[in-house]
């Protein structure tokens, strides 16, 4: 058993990953500032699924498994002397961090969105590594990143888990090698925070020999864990809103109230996918498998599966009978790319990888169709853009939906 702070644990990821480790038997804590119930109010874009309050959650998980789930309402980001205290308190052989605002699209949205992603995640961030090295724990850190930070460009080569071999030549030519941060290419203000955070990660793990574990992870679908099914008050977020909604379960949610499909641009960005239930076993594993002490920062690769998005919405179309509508992509980025990515870490430590083809896209159409009293179809529209241009000839996201509202 391992004593186990999970900051943002109160989030999507944070969540079903607290309710999985307390039922592995490890003594949990969530320390969350609830921020994103708050950017819920300020979108006007709750999850389709009710959320608890955090209060009767953790009740409802006791009743129910017989474990308990301490909560500390902490902004790690803000008062540090709080955090500091916790850990001094805890003294926790893992922390988990999920404490991030982890919505590309909402880091785009405007100045304001852009300063506070930056600020609450690299904040938070170094906060936590300067208390961990100035109260001298043995703590190790596992970190949710983003496979966003290699960038989308589309080389034609495997994507290494984090590092990536290089040989240099000095002034006299001869070549020595080395192995580097593979280079960041971040999309968004979001993207570029994970990417700084590792560069934090790589100091901390040098300098003070803090165990961090960084894991890459790719876009998350499905809502359910083995967990969150036990009781109503545990079940996980479903957001489908234009900023906070993952590209499939927006599809599956559209799909469930008879919307068209929106692809962005040609459909041809691939990109990395992982469920919700292969989330909390990645981190599980990371857990139990901690770098050594003054070990360089452990690189994971969490995904399962790499798809197009165009391939994605005619899998669902053809589960589901929906259209498919193409709109104008609100993103700065490539229209087409491949994307190849190496995941043996988690699959030696015995991850069984769960994949679209196994049913549980039906299962998320269900819980759809299930809240569907709690739709909000203003929300579907994604208006953050990158650069606020549209392309000559494609319709918006916003515009198709003032379009489907007027007939």
């Amino acid at each position: 058993m391992k004593n186990v702070v999970i900051i943002g644990g109160d989030g999507f990821c944070g969540w079903p990953t607290a309710l999985h480790l307390s039922a592995q038997g490890h003594r949990v804590a969530i320390v969350d500032n609830l921020s994103r119930r708050k950017i819920d109010r300020e979108l006007g874009a709750s999850s389709l699924t009710p959320i608890a309050h955090i209060s009767e959650r953790v009740q409802a998980w006791k009743e129910v498994t017989g474990n308990r789930i301490d909560f500390f309402q902490i902004d790690v980001a803000r008062d540090y002397g709080a955090l500091e205290d916790l850990l001094a308190m805890l003294k926790p052989d893992t922390v988990v961090h999920f404490g991030e605002q982890r919505a590309a699209p909402y880091s785009m949205r405007n100045v304001s969105a852009k300063r506070y992603t930056v600020d609450n995640n690299i904040r938070g961030t170094h906060n936590l590594m300067a208390a961990i090295a100035g109260l001298e724990l043995d703590t190790h850190v596992v970190h949710l990143g983003t496979m966003g930070v290699y960038g989308y460009a589309g080389e034609g080569f495997t994507i290494p888990e984090g590092y990536l071999p290089v040989k240099v030549a000095n002034d006299e030519g001869q070549w020595s090698e080395r192995e580097i941060l593979y280079p960041t290419n971040p999309g968004s203000v979001y993207h570029m925070t994970k990417s700084m955070d590792q560069l934090l990660f790589q100091f901390y793990a040098r300098n003070d020999e803090i165990r961090i574990t960084d894991l890459h992870q790719g876009i998350v679908w499905g809502t359910q864990t083995d967990e969150t099914r036990l009781h109503p008050a545990l079940i996980n977020r479903f957001d489908y809103d234009g900023d906070y909604g993952t590209v499939l379960n927006r599809f599956l949610m559209q799909a469930a109230v008879g919307h068209p499909l929106t692809v962005h641009g040609t459909g041809g960005q691939t990109r990395a996918f992982i469920h919700i239930r292969d989330t909390v076993r990645c981190v599980a594993l990371a857990v139990a498998h901690p770098p050594q002490k003054g070990a360089p920062v452990k690189i994971m690769n969490q995904v399962t599966e790499q798809h197009r998005v165009r391939d994605l919405a005619h899998l669902v179309a053809d589960l589901t009978g929906a259209q498919i509508a193409m709109v104008d992509n609100p993103r700065k980025e490539a229209a087409e790319n491949d994307l190849v990515v190496c995941n043996d870490s988690f699959l030696k430590l015995g991850l069984n990888p769960t994949t679209l083809r196994e049913g549980l896209m039906a299962e998320t159409v269900e819980i759809a169709q299930k809240y569907l009293h709690r739709f909000d179809v203003d929300a579907v529209p994604c208006v953050s853009t990158w650069t606020g241009q549209q392309k000559a000839g494609i319709v918006t996201e916003e515009a198709l939906h003032r379009q489907i509202a007027a007939e």
